[in-house]
C-alpha cells in the first residue's frame, strides 16, 4: 500500500479498531474495515508492515460495536 492509499479512508463500513502500534498513526485511521475479523491484519505503512491481531474485546465508536485489534510487531520491507 502506498502512502497515498494509506491516507485515504476505506469506503466500507468499519468493523475493527486498531490499538497500540505507531503513536503517529492518527485516531481517524485506527478505525477500519477488514474482510475477516478473526484473521491477523498486516498494514504496509511506509517501508514497514505493522502487524495487528484480533482480541476478544470490542469497543463502541459512534454507536457501532467494533472488534479490537492489538498491535503485535513491525517488520520492514526487504530492499
Amino acid at each position: 500500500m502506498s502512502s497515498d492509499q494509506f491516507d485515504a479512508m476505506p469506503t466500507a463500513v468499519p468493523n475493527v479498531v486498531l490499538r497500540g502500534g505507531p503513536t503517529w498513526l492518527p485516531e481517524e485511521q485506527r478505525t477500519r474495515s477488514v474482510a475477516d475479523v478473526q484473521d491477523k491484519l498486516k498494514l504496509l505503512i511506509g517501508n514497514a508492515y505493522e502487524h495487528f491481531e484480533p482480541t476478544a474485546e470490542t469497543a463502541e465508536r459512534d454507536g457501532v460495536r467494533l472488534r479490537v485489534f492489538e498491535w503485535t510487531y513491525r517488520t520492514y520491507v526487504a530492499e
